[in-house]
C-alpha cells in the first residue's frame, strides 16, 4: 500500500532516489535539492505541496505543485519532479501522487502545466494533460475550471 504525506529532500530514501533518477539521465532531484537547500523553493506559497510517496518505510516517489514561475497568469500552476523510484514503476504511485497534486488545486490555480520528458508524455496525457504546441517552459497542461 502506498502512503503519501508531507515530504523534503531531508527524508530517509532520499539520497538514494536522487542516485537513481542521475543515474537514468534526470535532473529534476538535484533540482529539488539544491532549491530546497538555498531556500529558493520550500514549496511554501498558497496552494503549494511537495508530497512523497511511502511504500512501507521506503520512499519510491515525489512529486510538488508550485506556482509556476514561467507563466505570467498567477493562477497558473506546475507540477514539479515528479520522480517513481524504478522498482515502483506501473504499481501506481505516479497516479496517485498526480491525483493528491490535483486534489485542492484549484481553489489556487485555473492550471497546472508540466515540462515533462518525452518518455513520460503517454503517462501525463492519460492523466488528462493536453500537449502544447507552444513550446517554452511546459510540455502539458491540465485545466482544473
Amino acid at each position: 500500500m502506498i502512503r503519501l504525506a508531507a515530504f523534503d529532500p531531508g527524508a530517509a530514501g532520499f539520497s538514494a532516489l536522487l542516485a537513481e533518477s542521475q543515474g537514468e539521465g534526470h535532473r529534476m532531484l538535484l533540482r529539488l535539492a539544491e532549491n530546497w537547500a538555498n531556500g529558493s523553493n520550500r514549496f511554501a506559497f498558497p496552494g503549494e505541496i511537495m508530497l512523497g510517496a511511502w511504500s512501507g518505510d521506503r520512499l519510491v516517489g515525489v512529486c510538488g505543485r508550485n506556482v509556476d514561475p514561467y507563466d505570467d497568469d498567477e493562477r497558473a500552476g506546475r507540477v514539479r519532479h515528479l520522480y517513481v523510484a524504478q522498482r515502483a514503476r506501473r504499481d501506481g504511485v505516479g497516479r496517485a501522487l498526480i491525483s493528491a497534486i490535483r486534489d485542492g488545486a484549484a481553489e489556487h490555480f485555473d492550471y497546472l502545466n508540466t515540462n515533462a520528458p518525452e518518455t513520460a508524455f503517454a503517462f501525463y496525457e492519460r492523466m488528462g494533460f493536453v500537449p502544447l504546441e507552444c513550446g517554452g517552459h511546459a510540455t502539458h497542461r491540465l485545466a482544473l475550471v
